[in-house]
């Protein structure tokens, strides 16, 4: 927070930044009309191969950051892409006049060209010696200091660009998530799977039990759904003929935040034909330790001092076996609804809508395991009232052939042998109904449109959805979900 007093500083200073701003317009040097520089090299290029380069005359543009005046020489550190670089102003290369207008007109925050020579100090810092230093763009705000930075987090959010500018840390955590996503896409595109684009709107939403949000249709006069999951779109092209497709792409959720949910979120769905589950289990592991390598060079992280190894195989336990053995509960000895409830109640575990041995499965095991799992463990065979779209397990039909990956307690994706049988598909989608209509507001809807897909015919496929932003989390040692997503959601500030 500030004082009246600072309040009344900081508007000076904003004050001044215009006009001297005003001051370059009418003078006919106004910034803003400078349209193109013909950049010639950038910081970390410089420092990198400096002795190759070494008193080489070249171009170069970014932000001022830092100033330090020496009589008629100024240094400034300039911030690119790439880094910073010291720059060395002096009047007696650059002229009076622009030297004058440099002293008195420029600030930090301000967008600069320079034109120099490439040099080293007598500290030995590698430098830009100015020959001509040209305003592009004129900062009208004041930068957060130097020394303490950006640090209040709902502004940091609010003004990633900001964020950016003066925590470079932050800038990296985003390199290393496109770095993460295209050795994703790479690792897929190896393996012939094609990258498809699939609706974001949709008269329905589906392929995910969730709550969405609804938007309305002008021209058509309906209202429809911003997507939950891209799964049912996918499948249809699988029924088309694409053996193997894949997309990364934007998912909504109309849900609550936290440090691990944000209500827009990035996700990838792949599908491959004539695939099981466990096929898909290798997938998933391997793709996972790939990205990891090729992001970090290593397989072995530090999330919030808990070191994980993403190296496969990973660890596999069926849910019924997870909490056995977290919870102390074998429900392969537990048949009847009284057991059941008794234990509910001896526990305290509550049951959402219809009462069944899968809810309940269901349930302990999100009270109980989930909490245990920090390595890379795949839980399999779930029950089948929580996986409405996954084939049943042939051994105990009220199982399904489904995992879950979990990595520091949180889920990180979730994947199964799809349901191809048309008939069982469409009494679980009712099934599903019965559930909206006793208060379960995130059950999936009945879609007659993919029912007729399966009745086209889905040949055995095995399909997968992996949380990319919980992935980009945990590899770059980020604390909440905000810190790599570039814009998170945000309620307004009040005015």
């Amino acid at each position: 927070m500030t004082g009246p007093g600072e309040e009344k500083n900081l508007n000076e200073l904003l004050l001044i930044r215009r006009e001297k701003l005003e001051h370059l317009k009418s003078a006919g040097k106004d910034p803003f009309s400078v349209e193109k520089v013909d950049v010639t090299h950038y910081s970390q290029q410089v420092k990198e191969h400096f002795d190759s380069l070494e008193g080489t005359e070249m171009t170069m543009a970014g932000r001022i950051m830092t100033r330090r005046e020496h009589g008629k020489a100024t240094f400034i550190n300039l911030q690119d892409k790439d880094g910073q670089i010291q720059v060395y102003v002096r009047e007696d290369r650059i002229g009076e006049a622009a030297y004058a207008d440099f002293t008195h007109y420029y600030d930090i925050g301000d967008i600069v060209e320079v034109q120099g020579e490439l040099f080293q100090t007598k500290r030995g810092e590698i430098s830009l010696k100015a020959q001509m230093i040209r305003l592009l763009s004129k900062s009208l705000q004041i930068l957060p200091e130097k020394w303490h930075g950006l640090k209040d987090t709902d502004t940091r959010y609010r003004q990633r660009y900001v964020d950016l500018i003066v925590n470079p840390e932050v800038k990296k955590v985003f390199r290393l998530r496109s770095k993460i996503i295209k050795a994703i896409r790479a690792y897929l595109d190896e393996r012939d799977y094609l990258e498809v684009e699939t609706p974001i709107l949709d008269t329905l939403a589906g392929g995910a039990n969730a709550k969405p949000f609804i938007t309305h249709h002008n021209s058509l006069d309906i209202d429809m759904y911003l997507r939950i999951a891209t799964e049912l779109h996918l499948k249809r092209l699988t029924v088309g003929g694409f053996d193997r497709v894949y997309e990364i792409g934007r998912i909504f959720r109309n849900e609550g935040m936290s440090i691990k949910h944000n209500p827009e979120f990035t996700s990838i769905e792949l599908y491959q034909a004539y695939a099981d589950y466990e096929e898909i289990m290798e997938l998933t592991e391997n793709l996972v330790a790939h990205a990891t390598m090729e992001a970090l060079g290593t397989t072995k992280v530090t999330y919030q001092g808990q070191e994980i190894d993403f190296a496969p195989p990973w660890k596999r336990m069926t849910m019924i076996e997870a909490c056995r053995e977290y919870a102390g509960v074998d429900f392969d000895t537990i048949e009847t609804e009284t057991e059941l409830r008794s234990l509910c109640k001896e526990r305290g575990v509550e049951i959402e809508g219809e009462f069944s041995k899968g809810w309940v499965i269901a349930a302990f095991f999100e009270t109980y395991a989930e909490k245990n799992l920090i390595q890379p463990t795949f839980i399999t065979q779930h029950p089948v009232e929580v996986s409405p779209l996954a084939k049943r397990n042939p051994d105990n039909p009220q199982l399904t052939n489904r995992f879950e990956a979990f990595v520091n307690t949180w889920e990180l994706a979730n994947a199964f042998s799809e349901l191809n049988d048309p008939i069982d598909q469409k009494q679980r989608f009712v099934e599903q109904v019965k559930q909206k209509a006793s208060g379960n507001e995130e059950t999936h809807p009945y879609d007659e449109d993919f029912i007729n897909a399966l009745e086209v015919g889905l040949p055995p496929t095995g399909g997968m959805g992996l949380g990319i932003d919980r992935l980009v989390m945990l590899l770059t040692d980020s604390p909440s979900i905000r810190d790599v997503i570039l814009f998170p959601t945000m309620k307004p500030l009040e005015r």
